[in-house]
């Protein structure tokens, strides 16, 4: 009885519990839905608010908008009805305007009524007075201007040529005057030899039979040596003599010295010949580092890149047409500094111009190019400054020069090379220069003969009358001296003349 009374009390207290339970879960639910919705609630009145908020600010905006558009419209129209006045006022000027240009134009075709009839009374005036000069004269009009223009043009093709010949034998002698002056005065004071230097290939023996010991047993000796020096020796019949054949003047000149010394010597085997030839490559490298120096002491042109200074001694063994480079340099540098002294030009520049216009000279067997070109790219390369490098490259125009620098270096190297006795050439190509020239003055339009005098230094051209005016002449004669600064190399200066003589020719019968 005591068990069934606790396990009732235990089932009642349960469901108690329960239903308790169950009422505390419903109201806390309840509560918090209560909550939620108010605060959704909320959020709604919120967003309403906000929307309203909106719409309000989007509705002054419009208004905004539309009263700024019919401001800008208002002003537009205003500005077409200003515009649409000021065209109204153009227009009815140029109403008026044009009612007086009809006007005026009604006046002058009245005057030109009049005008045309006194032309007409005029011109009948002067028919019956030149009627009458000529029946007095025995002349017709015609015969009267031909002869009234012929007397007139003679006379003013005399007048023309008087003034023209003053005024051209004025400022010939002027200049003939002041150049003379500044290029006697500088080379007065440069002291030149007749004929430069020679640079030989050729090696004389003490006889014939020093050719064979020079050959040596199966030519292993001559095979030694052009090993060694890197040169060609040639060994014919010419007597008591061999010929050393090299591109590059330095090893040349390092076989001639040594064949020398073999020769002089007498023991001639390959050993024997790799040490003359080791000496004489020291003697010639200590020929040029001083003839170097001793180019750029003697010019005043200080601070030079060594290896510059080691090219201009390279020019010692140099030649071109027969004249030493290396005395061609010095000389030249001379030349300009002192005609720039005279012309009030930078001395300095124009001095390291002439010293260092040929340098391109020392590698031009090695490298593609001419050597004006060459030596300008040598000379920047090493730090000389760019107004001497300009002087370099244009020596030969193969850049137009700008400078007064340029122009004097380019005086300068034609004087050295084109006195008397500083250059030389061979007959043979003596002989084709002379056909060359020739050659390329016949090859132009008009030519009718061309000769080379004063040993090539000038050129005189005889055109064809019929094909060539007076005014063709002188193009003619750029034409020709432009195509032989193109394609010819030559010393000095070529002096073009063009000729045109008209002869009429008539038979009395």
């Amino acid at each position: 009885m005591g068990e069934w009374t606790i396990l009732i009390t235990a089932v009642l207290a349960l469901a108690v519990g329960f239903g308790l339970g169950s009422f505390v879960r419903r109201y806390i639910v309840q509560g918090q839905i209560k909550k939620q919705q108010d605060k959704a609630e909320q959020i709604l009145e919120d967003a309403q608010k906000q929307v309203s908020e909106t719409i309000l600010a989007a509705k002054d905006e419009a208004l905004q908008i539309r009263n700024e558009t019919e401001k800008e419209l208002n002003r537009r129209r205003a500005s077409l009805r200003r515009e649409d006045e000021r065209l109204q006022a153009r227009r009815e000027k140029l109403d008026h305007r044009q009612e007086r240009v009809e006007q005026h134009e009604q006046t002058l075709n009245k005057r030109q009524s009049a005008l045309d009839r006194r032309r007409n009374q005029v011109e009948q005036m002067y028919q019956e007075q030149t009627e009458t000069l000529e029946r007095i004269a025995a002349l017709t009009q015609d015969e009267a201007r031909q002869e009234l223009l012929k007397i007139v043009e003679k006379e003013a093709r005399h007048d023309m040529a008087k003034v023209i010949r003053q005024v051209e034998a004025e400022a010939k002698d002027e200049a003939d005057t002041r150049a003379r002056k500044i290029i006697t005065y500088a080379i007065q004071r440069m002291a030149s030899e007749e004929v430069a230097e020679q640079t030989v290939s050729t090696v004389s023996l003490p006889s014939d039979d020093m050719k064979g010991r020079i050959i040596g047993r199966g030519g292993r000796n001559i095979r030694a040596f052009e090993q060694a020096s890197g040169v060609d020796v040639v060994v014919d019949d010419t007597p008591e003599a061999v010929t050393i054949s090299c591109f590059d003047p330095v090893r040349r000149e390092i076989a001639r010295r040594a064949m020398e010394r073999l020769v002089v010597d007498g023991r001639i085997h390959p050993a024997r010949i790799e040490k003359v030839i080791t000496d004489s490559q020291k003697d010639v490298d200590r020929i040029i580092r001083d003839e170097g120096e001793r180019a750029a002491v003697e010019t005043g042109i200080h601070g030079l890149h060594p290896e510059l200074v080691k090219l201009l001694g390279r020019l010692k063994f140099r030649t071109s047409y027969g004249q030493n480079q290396h005395a061609h340099a010095i000389e030249t540098a001379k030349l300009a500094g002192m005609m720039a002294e005279e012309l009030g030009a930078d001395a300095n520049i124009a001095r390291a111009g002439g010293l260092l216009h040929d340098i391109g000279k020392a590698v031009d067997f090695e490298t593609e190019g001419t050597h004006a070109s060459i030596g300008a790219e040598l000379c920047r390369r090493h730090g000389v400054p760019e107004a001497v490098v300009h002087c370099v490259a244009a020596h030969h125009h193969e850049v137009e020069p700008t400078s007064i620098e340029a122009v004097i270096i380019e005086a300068a190297d034609a004087i050295s090379g084109a006195r008397p006795g500083a250059r030389r050439e061979s007959l043979e190509l003596y002989l084709k220069r002379i056909h060359a020239l020739e050659d390329i003055a016949n090859s132009f339009r008009g030519v009718a003969e061309s000769y080379a005098i004063q040993a090539g230094r000038e050129i005189r051209i005889i055109v064809k009358p019929e094909e060539i005016d007076d005014l063709a002449t002188v193009q003619l004669s750029r034409d020709i001296a432009g195509t032989l600064e193109e394609s010819m190399d030559y010393p000095g200066q070529i002096k073009v003349t063009v000729i045109r003589e008209v002869r009429a020719e008539e038979y009395a019968k």
